[in-house]
């Protein structure tokens, strides 16, 4: 599709990936409206790109948040794509999270992208061409130890755009899912960061993601997954689920040691 005059929707903004989309779009000629919790870095952000950006404070979990974004939609000309980029995560053994972390976790990457979604589909129905980008990750498609909920909660939301696009394969609006590997953001704690060191597992930066999102929806892709060897082990725990199973394994005495003293760090400060 075509950006430049694009209105966006981009809800998770004042993340570090959102804050690197916001760049990548606005230079590809869009204007967007970002969404997010801190209305105090949204301002900063618009500040950035007078007249290109939008700030809306909200809460997406919640319903009169969610429809009070669909009403500002309603009335804002030449709306064509929808981001749900927001997410949140949290490293730790199954049975050491919370029941609230896991239902805020599931609120979060899932519900609140699937209602915001469902709720905004009219809207992109009306234009010439439109698109809802779903951002996901790596886990989607591979479990990892230590990320058992929020591989739930990827897996569901590929599940969710793979069912969208069929399900929108003879209107104009395309589903792009997007899935990201380990991304140096703060949503990664610095257990994470060091445990990927020592399992040696490439992170990128949010600025990398940004730009393989432009080059997607620049070339309406349906899928796509970051990183070498990342996307191949996609493919592999697809068909030889079993081959990457036996590597995790290998791995598994690693990642209990930093998911447990996260959940130490995170007791402590709580």
């Amino acid at each position: 599709m075509h950006l430049q005059g694009s209105v966006v929707l981009l809800t998770g903004a004042t993340g570090g990936m959102g804050k690197a989309m916001v760049h990548e779009l606005v230079q590809a000629g869009a204007r967007v409206i970002m969404v997010g919790r801190d209305m105090a870095i949204l301002q900063d952000l618009a500040q950035q790109y007078p007249g290109k950006l939008e700030a809306l404070s909200a809460d997406l979990t919640v319903a009169a948040d969610r429809e009070r974004v669909v009403a500002r939609m309603q009335g804002c000309q030449g709306f064509n794509l929808l981001i749900n980029a927001a997410g949140i995560n949290h490293f730790a053994l199954f049975d050491q999270q919370s029941e609230q972390q896991i239902v805020d976790l599931i609120s979060v990457n899932v519900l609140a992208s699937l209602l915001i979604t469902r709720a905004l589909l009219p809207l992109l129905r009306r234009a010439p061409k439109a698109c809802v980008v779903n951002v996901g990750s790596s886990f989607g498609s591979i479990g990892y130890p230590g990320f058992a909920a929020y591989c739930a909660s990827k897996f569901a939301l590929r599940g969710f755009s793979e069912a969208l696009r069929r399900e929108l394969s003879d209107t104009h609006v395309g589903v792009l899912y997007l899935a990201p590997r380990a991304t140096r953001t703060a949503m990664n704690s610095p257990a994470v960061a060091e445990m990927n060191a020592a399992l040696g597992v490439t992170m990128d930066s949010p600025a990398t993601v940004a730009r393989a999102l432009i080059h997607a929806l620049k070339r309406d892709l349906q899928e796509v997954h970051l990183g070498f060897p990342e996307k191949i082990l996609v493919r592999l725990n697809g068909l030889l689920p079993g081959v990457i199973h036996y590597a995790l394994r290998k791995q598994l005495p690693v990642i209990r040691k930093f998911a447990e003293t996260e959940t130490v760090n995170v007791e402590k400060h709580s």
